[in-house]
């Protein structure tokens, strides 16, 4: 069955070219689309990947941004306390000194950011040194608030490989000089989706990078941050 066959019987309506230049036309602006489509996921990549490391070799930085993963009967989701793990793991390398942990807070049965804090303190990071932010409701969110409302210049971002290019690109948009930790994660139906998700994800961080808006909440400045690297030495 021809395409113009199949639009009939879908009752779509379509025109196909009916000349051998009109159906390259046809192609080419399809080609064309394809590739505007996939600018932003080159941009993130690009931007991204050079500053990927490994939680042996990242460089050391007064902060570690942890960004929220879903809860699960109100602990951390695996894929979240992976993310923790890293996160204690350079805490106890020396690596940082405070952990910014970011994540959505917008309902009173749910808090990402104190179920955060709570797994961390468990595995040995003083709740002294962890420091919550509960309007990070995505990741430009997240690295906007974290340069604008915790005064953070310089970070570890943790969290999946799948989704680290993106925060990486975001907070550098948002003027924080950011090396990321991209946490391994097994490839399940979790991994493929969130792989999957970003391809569209990186539409709107570059609509993010390039007009900057200002989170859905801001807030005055908390110097939770400053405190905690305060406590620190």
């Amino acid at each position: 069955m021809g395409l113009s066959g199949l639009a009939r019987r879908l009752r779509v309506p379509v025109r196909v070219p009916r000349t051998v230049r009109g159906r390259r036309r046809a192609l080419r602006v399809l080609v064309a689309a394809c590739v505007v489509a996939l600018l932003p996921a080159t941009w993130v990549y690009a931007a991204g990947t050079p500053r990927m490391r490994g939680t042996d070799d990242v460089p050391a930085a007064p902060v570690a941004m942890v960004f929220g993963a879903g809860l699960w009967d109100g602990k951390p989701s695996p894929y979240l306390a992976h993310r923790l793990d890293a996160a204690a793991e350079l805490y106890r390398a020396g690596k940082i000194r405070v952990v910014l942990v970011t994540g959505d807070n917008s309902r009173d049965d749910y808090d990402e950011p104190d179920a955060m804090r709570a797994y961390l303190t468990k595995r040995g990071v003083p709740a002294d040194r962890i420091v919550a932010d509960y309007a990070g409701f995505d990741t430009w969110d997240s690295c906007a608030r974290a340069k604008r409302v915790f005064g953070v210049k310089r970070a570890v971002l943790i969290t999946q490989d799948f989704h680290i290019r993106r925060a990486l690109a975001l907070c550098d948009a948002a003027g924080i000089d950011s090396y990321g930790v991209g946490v391994a994660a097994n490839h399940d139906t979790t991994w493929y989706a969130g792989g999957a998700r970003e391809v569209f994800a990186a539409g709107k961080a570059a609509l993010d990078a390039l007009v900057r808006p200002t989170p859905r909440f801001l807030g005055p400045h908390e110097p939770g941050v400053e405190r905690a690297l305060a406590a620190g030495r």
